[in-house]
């Protein structure tokens, strides 16, 4: 049983596909948005809060983990949520224009009944973001059957 970065352990005879990291600060590819995302994850790191977020795609689950800390290092809260296959009514990838149409955004998301998930795709083009489309579907497809 392997750990991941985000805590996960996984189960036994369970394969990773891709463990995504949420970018909670920046909104955007864009280098400004990227600038302005990282003053503001340092200044609230000088004042000793950080956020994690992960998305975990394996062979045989779908799992949201977020974690939220304060004082440089107390968990004041962690949230691990398995994403239910008969609650997902979409999920689909969008690409949009940022910084005068020089960089291209990469967003993730899936629709449930209750929520809309958006996740930055850092770092990926339009082979990455289907790929990694395709791999939740899969996921899901495959639990449903």
């Amino acid at each position: 049983m392997a750990a991941l970065k985000s805590g996960l352990v996984l189960n036994e005879n369970e394969t990773l596909v891709a463990e995504l990291e949420a970018e909670l600060w920046a909104t955007s590819s864009n280098p400004i948005a990227q600038f302005l995302g990282t003053f503001a994850r340092i200044v609230a790191l000088f004042m000793g809060r950080k956020m994690h977020s992960f998305l975990v795609i394996t062979d045989k689950r779908v799992v949201e983990v977020r974690t939220a800390v304060v004082c440089w290092c107390c968990t004041v809260s962690r949230e691990v949520k398995y994403v239910l296959p008969s609650s997902v009514k979409e999920i689909g990838y969008t690409r949009s224009a940022a910084f005068l149409c020089c960089c291209p955004a990469y967003h993730l998301y899936y629709q449930g009944f209750t929520q809309l998930t958006k996740i930055l795709l850092k770092g990926v083009d339009e082979a990455g973001a289907k790929k990694i489309t395709d791999a939740f579907y899969n996921t899901i497809a495959r639990a449903n059957a």
